[in-house]
């Protein structure tokens, strides 16, 4: 990426005094400034400023705050944590309703479309550097319309997934401690502990807790993988005698319950809606791509290895979240070593749809980027308002399969694969309307593109109803605010 600031002297050719940057010269989000010199000797001075299409200048301005200044491996770290954690726990459970088969093929050509439009994520952001959310390309798509429908659901998505998180750190409370209290007060310590990491202002100041979140999710599967894998027995099976694993090769699921468990893989890919966000705060997005095809590699082949392993030693004893399918002490250390992953996911779905709030109603004033008292009221308003938000949601759906299913089917579909393929309409209009640029690729990309949309719809439809089943048969075994122990198969 150019330095912030270049400066051109008079030894230019004479022809080139008068040249002004092409945009393909300046880095995306960034404005160019031309000062003409002084005296009688005419100086050509460029002035490359960091003016970013979000957060305004951002210079070295005493108590600013510069957003822009994560690179492209931290991105990577924050977007495999955007997407290993809650998904990857129910993928094995995925794995007995749909069948071993099914669930690899589904898995890998939702990986490889969540892929595809991950990467179109970057690409709408350089060429329009102004937005900062979906709810930003909404409304250059809809208008204002278009702009608030698509930022409600985004908020919603991403307080929804932060209260799986809650409900998460719940059970991993209730396994430690042998519930040693009630579950809604853990719930209610997961939203105290979240509060204050994600009121941290910048990504950039985040970005070690997705370190420390990606290796402790890493490390509590790897455990459970490697001791299910050793020939432990399943907690959930029958602790003494034989017992029978029952492996499905190919299942035959209802209608409600293969749609549930669709939208479970889909949240494990369901992160593409933060990416937008993550991408603004990058040092250079042009480095975006790199990212996001180290993200999506390593995220699927980690999602394929646990679910098989997993799922092929413990058969139809896998429990909803896998943590908890090991022994019971292994189940333990397990959960505890899940702690801060679990946490990070919390932290970083909370920051985030803060920062859209924070973003949305600065946007445009002094107070967006330099610490003034309104600044800082507004920022933990923000922050406050959303982890109240999810703590209800999570103490008031005590089903953690559910919860997760209605999530990924509800908004993640759309955000992950139906909204990204109708941006991509957007930028290929004038094509359509060229000759020339209707090429066979083209024509390709326009089935694809196509193929999304539908199949995107059709899962938040048909996902949402499996997952509501799933809920209203879960409260059968919990309710609202219960103090009922959840770390079994929930």
């Amino acid at each position: 990426m150019a330095a912030p600031y270049s400066v051109a002297t008079s030894d230019r050719a004479s022809h080139e005094k008068d040249k002004v940057p092409s945009k393909e010269d300046v880095p995306a989000g960034v404005v160019q400034m031309r000062v003409d010199g002084r005296g009688d000797e005419e100086m050509l001075t460029d002035v490359t400023e960091e003016v970013d299409g979000v957060f305004g200048a951002q210079g070295s301005e005493p108590g600013q705050v510069n957003y822009r200044s994560v690179g492209w491996v931290s991105t990577s770290i924050l977007l495999m944590k955007s997407q290993i954690g809650l998904g990857v726990l129910a993928i094995p459970s995925v794995f007995h309703t749909l069948g071993l088969a099914p669930g690899i093929i589904i898995l890998v050509v939702i990986g490889a479309l969540t892929t595809y439009a991950d990467w179109y994520i970057g690409m709408f952001k350089l060429k329009h550097p102004q937005v900062y959310s979906v709810s930003d390309c909404g409304q250059l798509m809809f208008g204002k319309v278009g702009g608030e429908l698509f930022g409600i659901a985004y908020w919603l998505l991403m307080t929804l997934i932060s209260g799986s998180a809650f409900l998460g750190l719940s059970v991993a409370l209730n396994a430690i401690s042998m519930h040693g209290t009630c579950t809604a007060v853990f719930v209610a310590v997961a939203a105290v502990a979240t509060l204050p990491l994600a009121s941290l202002r910048r990504l950039e100041r985040i970005k070690w807790i997705g370190w420390i979140g990606l290796v402790s999710m890493l490390v509590s599967i790897l455990l459970v993988t490697i001791a299910v894998g050793a020939g432990g027995r399943p907690s959930l099976a029958p602790q003494e005698g034989p017992y029978d694993l029952n492996i499905v090769i190919w299942g035959k699921p209802n209608f409600a319950d293969a749609m549930n468990a669709v939208a479970n893989i889909l949240l494990a890919y369901a992160g593409t809606a933060a990416f937008l966000p993550i991408a603004s705060e990058m040092r250079d997005p042009r480095d975006y791509p790199k990212a996001v095809l180290a993200c999506q590699g390593f995220v699927t082949a980690f999602y394929l290895a646990i679910g098989c392993v997993v799922y092929l030693y413990a058969g139809q004893y896998v429990a909803s979240p896998a943590l908890g399918t090991a022994g019971v002490l292994l189940k333990r250390i397990a959960y505890g070593l899940a702690i801060p992953g679990l946490l990070a996911a919390a932290v970083i779905y909370t920051h985030l749809p803060a920062k859209w709030i924070f973003v949305r109603a600065l946007r445009n004033s002094h107070h967006l980027t330099h610490s003034t008292k309104t600044h800082w009221l507004v920022w933990l308003a923000c922050t406050g308002g959303c982890v109240l938000f999810s703590y209800v949601v999570a103490s008031a759906v005590p089903v953690f399969n559910g919860l997760v299913g209605l999530v990924g089917a509800l908004f993640g579909s759309f955000f992950s694969l139906t909204a990204v393929a109708i941006m991509w309409f957007y930028d290929m209009k004038p094509r359509f309307r060229i000759a020339e640029k209707r090429t066979v690729g083209f024509w390709l990309l326009v089935a694809l593109n196509s193929f999304i949309v539908v199949a995107g719809l059709f899962i938040m439809v048909g996902g949402t109803y499996g997952s509501i089943v799933s809920i209203i048969a879960g409260y059968e075994g919990g309710r609202p605010w219960s103090c009922a122990d959840n770390s079994g198969s929930v």
